[in-house]
């Protein structure tokens, strides 16, 4: 079984490239999100947007596996259970930083993001709210920052898991015939 301090310092590193690609992804979509112009651009907009969203998906996921991989490769006597772990822990630190760094973006850089959402969506659907939903609405929105960060947090941390459960499985490689001098 691998010491724990090897499997945290590979995660921390992998963690780190991880968190930093959906960060990058995350800065472009917001930026995407700022261009405006006709028709013709808000569809070219929306289909980079979203083109860069699979773009993300596959790198994260190839990362990934690259990242566990590689950990069983570099440390010869790293067990299934051992690749998981760093999995795991990868998974937690990339989601740590990706949500800090959200919180940050949502209270520091753009801190009325949610109230213009929210002011969107009550400008849409004027007449259709109460005045106490309006009054929930407004006390809910100095939440959804904490919110967004521990609902950023699971997902990102629940899908590097499974992610991890699935990848582990076959990292490092099961030879059944590993041993087997005879031809």
């Amino acid at each position: 079984m691998i010491d724990r301090k090897i499997v945290w310092n590979d995660a921390a590193s992998s963690g780190l490239v991880l968190g930093g690609v959906s960060i990058a992804y995350m800065v472009c979509s917001l930026l995407l999100a700022k261009i405006q112009g006709s028709t013709a651009v808000s569809v070219i907009v929306n289909v980079s947007s979203v083109l860069l969203w699979i773009f993300k998906f596959i790198l994260c996921i190839r990362l990934m596996k690259f990242f566990m991989q590689r950990f069983a490769i570099r440390h010869e006597d790293v067990t299934n259970r051992d690749s998981f772990r760093m999995g795991c822990a990868t998974a937690l630190l990339s989601a740590l930083l990706y949500s800090g760094f959200y919180l940050a973006w949502v209270l520091l850089i753009q801190p009325d993001m949610f109230k213009e959402s929210i002011d969107l969506a009550l400008g849409t659907y004027e007449g259709s709210f109460t005045s106490a939903q309006m009054d929930m609405m407004e006390e809910m929105i100095p939440k959804l920052p904490t919110m967004t960060f521990f609902l950023n947090f699971f997902w990102c941390w629940l899908f590097g898991t499974v992610l991890s459960a699935i990848f582990s499985r076959n990292i490092p490689s099961s030879n059944p015939f590993a041993g087997n001098d005879s031809e």
